[in-house]
């Protein structure tokens, strides 16, 4: 009897087992894995098949400038959908057609081309594969496939004007522009318009090196500049430019104190406070982030030229110039602002 008890106690322990194994059998879902092709909940991005290019101006991609922000606003869109981006950096006016057509031949959706000087290449490239898609910072390509954004420099360029006229103290002001082209000219232009707005007394020193990927050439210079009692100085000279801080740098550990505009970007970012007065940037980030996303959307289609300017916050003066810049300073920058985007005041280009 006993044995057949024990028998019996072990044959329903053993069916409870079989049924708890039953109803406990782990499964791929409710387990915090995901069903493939699903983002589920757990945030991840659905990864996009995009595949996006770029080509650099002699600038570089670290050019602490408008190459710079056009990568890194491709870089966040690789990390926010996971397509794929490249960049090829061209170190000569040789290479832009054959960095163009690496993207062609790699089958990409879009090819941006990062410079004004890009664009006879781009229109060879563009004409010569009318199926693929290209886009240009900075230049008007006519071709059906191409993209073309450029910003109204002049605009903005005037409003860091009106802060240098403002906040000198020698009434000599710098100019640093890279190569004699009609971009870099129309911020020469709106500059000096700015600066004699405001103070027709201060005299603007002008100096163009011929080249933006030349630090040392943009040292010389400043420092030619700074000898003659400019106290600040405006530079549009892309990676040049960076020689222009450096003398500034210089300058001021030896207790001097000079100031830079930057340029494209919020240039303090990268030179610190302690040299840059403000900044006179370019919101090409948010064009390429916006035509790129247009292509992962599925919906990019080449349209007219775009000029994005102060009404279209495509240019203007960073949040941190307020460190610097003194706020009655600021508030007649906005003055001259909307005065310039209700057309009150028109910006010479050149």
């Amino acid at each position: 009897m006993k044995k057949m008890f024990k028998l019996s106690l072990m044959m329903m322990i053993a069916f409870s087992l079989v049924l708890a194994g039953c109803g406990n059998k782990p499964s791929n879902e409710g387990q915090g894995q995901t069903p493939a092709g699903s983002a589920g909940n757990t945030g991840e991005t659905k990864k996009s098949e995009a595949k996006i290019g770029m080509v650099t101006d002699v600038g570089g991609v670290n050019d602490k400038s408008f190459n710079q922000s056009a990568w890194e606003a491709l870089e966040k869109l690789k990390k926010e959908n996971g397509i794929t981006t490249k960049y090829l950096q061209s170190k000569g006016d040789s290479d832009y057609v054959p960095n163009l057509n690496q993207f062609v031949q790699g089958k990409y959706d879009l090819t941006w081309g990062i410079g004004f000087v890009i664009a006879d290449a781009m229109k060879k490239v563009a004409d010569q594969n009318p199926k693929s898609n290209f886009a240009i910072i900075d230049n008007v390509v006519e071709a059906p496939n191409v993209q073309s954004v450029t910003f109204a420099e002049h605009e903005g360029s005037y409003l860091v004007g009106v802060v240098a006229g403002l906040t000198t103290k020698t009434n000599k002001i710098g100019f640093v522009g890279g190569m004699d082209i009609p971009v870099i000219k129309r911020f020469e232009a709106g500059f000096k318009e700015g600066v004699k707005a405001v103070n027709p007394g201060a005299k603007v020193l002008v100096n163009y090196t011929g080249a933006f990927d030349k630090p040392d050439l943009g040292k010389a210079a400043a420092a030619t500049m700074y000898n003659d009692g400019a106290d600040i100085i405006f530079h549009s000279s892309g990676a040049t430019g960076n020689g222009v801080f450096n003398e500034a740098k210089d300058r001021v550990k030896q207790g001097k104190k000079v100031w830079v505009i930057g340029v494209d970007k919020d240039q303090s970012l990268e030179f610190g406070d302690d040299v840059t007065l403000t900044s006179m940037v370019k919101d090409v980030e948010g064009a390429v982030t916006r035509y790129s996303k247009q292509v992962i959307d599925g919906t990019f289609k080449p349209g007219a030229p775009v000029t994005l300017g102060l009404k279209d916050n495509g240019v203007g003066l960073p949040e941190t110039s307020k460190k610097n810049v003194p706020e009655d300073v600021l508030k007649k920058a906005d003055e001259y602002k909307e005065k310039i985007i209700k057309g009150e005041i028109k910006v010479p280009e050149k």
